[in-house]
């Protein structure tokens, strides 16, 4: 390592140097036992073991997440190059496994780009971001340009980049609640309703006021699979949002389809998108709440669907409520499986970390026991490979999305 580090130091505990050799990237507040050098929120820091180097990054006097790795290099300097270098990498791997498919897809996936605390999504030629980390935030008025400038130079024209940063979660870092455009081609702003093409289906996706950053693109490859299954079925999409799985379904060729969900907001957009792919005749909208509508039906004795798909919102955001969560899971799965004839399909998905593969597996074994039936495994899927997983970080994999089939 070289000895003329300009960098603040952030010496830490054994645990944390255990956590950091074996690739994670967070330090913690626990783990932090001397700070030399005085940092600001957002600087960057070098974090030391003894004397013995462990990796560089952002520091976070607020957020319980004191340290987010940015490199264990300790001959890098943090300039716009190494930016520049970092972005170019991030999209080159998009090209790489999605191929021409990245009109619609996540750019930057916070730590597993390396980029904490950075959610970069592209909607055809509008970049939606959002940050929770406080040292990119100190860092966007250099990160954005170059973000666009390296998007032109891999023949990708974007109109500007909006910011979502209307999250909680960004007053634990000491960061301020705001949305809005922080850059622009032109004087005049671009519209906040984009029209995006995914899997041959198009939508309305409001990147003001949609959830999240507008739409969730994590489901992209996990709603192809589901509509070469629901060809010639009778579906239910239960949570159906703004119609994504429904309108896969429709699509493909299903004999009926029936979403349900409880907003009457998402069900009119999802209304929209049906028109907007002329579907609307082939798609029944429901508007109630799912664990009463799956509660009558599986009363009722009738079993009129031949696939269900379960994609709830998150159950859970911590560990604290993750037992809730589980008995949540098991009673919508439950009902779910209940309602489903012999050699029926069930596609079923939870989108909380906190949520774990093994724990998920096991509520649907649980779920499957109670209901009287047997399953059959067709296939256990994630997000899709842009929002890639870092199996040092299991914080990076969050999305469990399984189907099977009743038999």
């Amino acid at each position: 390592m070289k000895t003329n580090r300009i960098y603040p130091r952030i010496s830490i505990t054994g645990k944390g140097a255990v956590a950091l050799s074996r690739g994670h990237v967070w330090v913690y507040d626990t783990e932090v036992s001397e700070v030399s050098g005085a940092p600001e929120n957002g600087d960057i820091v070098d974090v030391m073991h003894k004397n013995t180097y462990m990796g560089t990054g952002f520091y976070s006097e607020k957020s319980k997440i004191r340290v987010r790795i940015i490199s264990d290099n300790a001959n890098d300097r943090f300039d716009a190059d190494f930016f520049r270098r970092r972005i170019k990498y991030s999209i080159d791997y998009r090209k790489s496994v999605m191929g021409s498919d990245i009109n619609c897809c996540r750019l930057i996936f916070g730590e597993a780009d390396r980029f904490p605390g950075l959610v970069v999504d592209r909607f055809e030629n509008i970049l939606v971001t959002q940050i929770t980390s406080f040292g990119i935030e100190k860092i966007k008025p250099m990160l954005f340009p170059l973000i666009m400038e390296t998007l032109e130079e891999n023949d990708i024209h974007c109109e500007g980049i909006y910011e979502r940063n209307d999250i909680a979660v960004r007053e634990k870092e000491g960061l301020m609640q705001s949305k809005g455009w922080f850059l622009h081609k032109g004087s005049c702003a671009p519209s906040c309703d984009v029209i995006i093409s995914e899997n041959g289906i198009k939508y309305h996706v409001d990147i003001e006021n949609g959830q999240k950053t507008g739409f969730f693109l994590d489901q992209k490859y996990n709603r192809r699979v589901v509509a070469s299954i629901a060809q010639g079925k009778r579906v239910l999409d239960c949570f159906t949002h703004t119609g994504s799985f429904a309108l896969n379904a429709a699509n493909s060729g299903a004999e009926s389809v029936t979403a349900v969900d409880i907003s009457s907001d998402a069900l009119a957009c999802a209304e929209k998108n049906a028109r907007l792919n002329h579907l609307d005749s082939k798609i029944d909208f429901v508007n109630a709440d799912v664990f009463d509508y799956l509660t009558e039906l599986a009363a009722s004795g009738r079993k009129p669907y031949d696939m269900i798909i379960l994609d709830p919102p998150a159950f859970t955001k911590s560990k604290k409520t993750a037992s809730f969560a589980y008995r949540g899971y098991k009673d919508i799965n439950f009902r779910a499986m209940k309602a489903l004839p012999r050699g029926g399909f069930l596609a079923t998905c939870s989108c909380s970390h906190f949520m774990e593969k093994e724990s998920f597996s096991g509520m649907l074994l649980a779920a499957a026991k109670d209901a009287a039936v047997s399953l059959r495994e067709v296939e256990i899927r994630k997000q899709a490979c842009d929002h890639p997983i870092l199996p040092c970080v299991p914080e990076t994999e969050y999305l469990k999305f399984h189907i099977y089939q009743v038999v």
